[in-house]
């Protein structure tokens, strides 16, 4: 039996909308993924101990609020603190490209903005947890 792949979905900070995040759950799920929403508001410390309780393959963040650099920043820096830094990180929001160059760099894997087809995010999903 195939192991299904374990997805946290976070809104961190303090934006209020979340129906983004809810639209790729939901295919995430329909694709035989299994995911835990984390729903609204979250601290970087909130979604790193939830992905360590929930021991999840891959973390997805969902920002709208323009704080994706500190907020990634800031969860990437917590995930090193407890030895999760193997576990893959997307995001997903209204981000320039240049900033998401430089959240790749820091070590964000993908960056999906409005728009992006959902069979896109589900296959790059896919492509991460193979990485793993």
């Amino acid at each position: 039996m195939e192991k299904k792949i374990r997805v946290l979905i976070a809104k961190p900070g303090l934006d209020g909308h979340d129906r983004g995040a809810k639209v790729v759950s939901k295919a995430l799920r329909d694709a035989g993924m299994e995911v835990i929403y984390t729903g609204l508001r979250q601290t970087p410390e909130q979604i790193v101990k939830a992905a360590i309780q929930e021991d999840v393959d891959v973390i997805g963040l969902s920002i709208l609020s323009g704080a994706h650099m500190s907020i990634c920043k800031k969860v990437l820096d917590l995930m090193k603190e407890n030895d999760i830094e193997n576990i893959p990180v997307f995001v997903g929001g209204i981000i320039p490209e240049d900033d998401a160059r430089e959240l790749k760099k820091m070590g964000i894997k993908e960056v999906f903005g409005p728009g992006t087809p959902l069979s896109t995010i589900v296959e790059k999903i896919k492509g991460l947890f193979a990485e793993v």
